[in-house]
C-alpha cells in the first residue's frame, strides 16, 4: 500500500509544481515533468526513469506502460480495468528506444513475439521461445464512419481536413498518407511506410494516438476532445477500425492452414460500445481468400493492400 500511496503523492506534488512552473509536456500527459535552476524542463515517463521528448509522439510501448502504472493505481482504488490486446493484458517491455521488444511475456512466464505495434504474431510459449527481429508495421488502413447529416461532405475537403490533420497533430509527414477517400458516410485513410528515417513519428504511434483522440482519452497534455472541421462543419466520428499489416506472415496461422499465408491484419475496432481488438488472417488456399479470428468471424472491408 506504501509504494502505491507514495506514488500518487509524487504525482500530485510533481503536477502542483508543473503547474507552478508551467513545466509540462505537451505531447504527452503521463508524464512526471520538473525545471532545473538553469530553468530547463525535464519530463520522465509515471512509472519509469524514461526521460520523454515532449517535442515529438511517445511510443506507443512506452504509453502503455505508463497507462498500465495508472491502471494499477484505479484498480488498487477499487477500479479494476486494463489494457487488452487480442489475448488479454500485459505490460509491455521496451527498447531503450521506446519501441518494443520482440519478445513480450506476462507474469506466469508465458511468452509470445510481437510487431512494431505491440501486437501479438506467434503461438505463445515459455521462456525458450525465440523472436528475433521486430517484425515492422508498414501498412495501416483505418475505417472512420462520422455521424448523420443532411448531405454528403466533399470529397476532396474531407481528405485535405484529415490530411491536415495527420501533418498538425500528429507530425505525420504526407509522403506517409497513401490515399483518404471518402463514402458516405465512410472515411478510408490508407497509411504507408515500408521505410522511414530516424527523425520521423511512426504511423503505429499515429494510429494510436488517434485512437486515444477519438475515444476522448487525448494523450496530448491538453486533454482537449479532438475537433475536425471540414469547411467549419465539424467532422463527428462514431465508429473507428484500425487495420494493422505486417510486412512478414504470422507464425501461428501456419499451424490451423496448410496454405500460404498472403497477409495479417491487426483490426482495432472503436463502437458505441466500447473498444475490441480482433486479430485476422486472410491466407490463400486454392485462389480463395479465408477469413479467420480468434474471437469469431467477421467479414473484412475491401481492402487494396500496396
Amino acid at each position: 500500500m506504501e509504494p502505491l500511496l507514495g506514488l500518487c503523492l509524487a504525482l500530485i506534488l510533481a503536477g502542483a509544481s508543473s503547474v507552478l512552473n508551467n513545466c509540462t509536456c505537451a505531447t504527452n500527459k503521463w508524464t512526471v515533468c520538473a525545471q532545473d535552476g538553469s530553468g530547463n524542463c525535464t519530463c520522465m515517463l509515471v512509472g519509469s526513469n524514461h526521460k520523454v521528448d515532449c517535442s515529438t509522439l511517445t511510443s506507443k510501448c512506452l504509453l502503455m506502460k505508463a497507462e498500465m502504472v495508472l491502471l494499477k493505481e484505479k484498480h488498487f482504488w477499487g477500479h479494476p480495468c486494463g489494457l487488452l490486446d487480442n489475448d488479454g493484458i500485459y505490460n509491455p517491455v521496451c527498447e531503450d528506444s521506446g519501441i518494443f521488444k520482440a519478445r513480450q511475456c506476462n507474469h506466469t512466464n508465458t511468452c509470445w513475439c510481437v510487431n512494431t505495434a505491440g501486437v501479438r504474431r506467434t503461438e505463445k510459449g515459455d521462456k525458450s521461445l525465440s523472436c528475433g527481429e521486430l517484425v515492422r508495421i508498414s501498412w495501416i488502413y483505418i475505417e472512420l464512419k462520422h455521424k448523420k447529416r443532411p448531405s454528403a461532405f466533399s470529397g476532396s475537403d474531407v481528405a485535405n481536413a484529415l490530411k491536415h490533420l495527420l501533418e498538425s497533430r500528429y507530425q505525420l509527414h504526407s509522403k506517409y498518407v497513401a490515399a483518404i477517400k471518402y463514402d458516405f458516410p465512410f472515411i478510408q485513410i490508407h497509411l504507408n511506410q515500408k521505410q522511414k528515417s530516424r527523425c520521423d513519428v511512426d504511423i503505429a504511434d499515429v494510429a494510436y494516438y488517434f485512437e486515444k483522440d477519438i475515444k476522448n482519452d487525448s494523450v496530448f497534455h491538453s486533454n482537449s476532445t479532438l475537433t475536425v472541421s471540414v469547411n467549419g462543419d465539424a467532422l463527428d466520428i462514431e465508429e473507428l477500425q484500425i487495420y494493422y499489416v505486417d510486412e512478414k506472415p504470422p507464425v501461428f496461422c501456419m499451424r490451423q492452414l496448410v496454405a500460404d499465408v498472403s497477409t495479417v491484419l491487426t483490426a482495432v475496432t472503436l463502437t458505441g460500445f466500447g473498444i475490441a481488438v480482433l486479430v485476422m488472417w486472410l491466407c490463400t488456399r486454392k485462389n480463395k481468400k479465408t477469413e479467420i479470428t480468434e474471437m469469431d468471424e467477421i467479414r473484412a472491408p475491401s481492402l487494396q493492400l500496396p
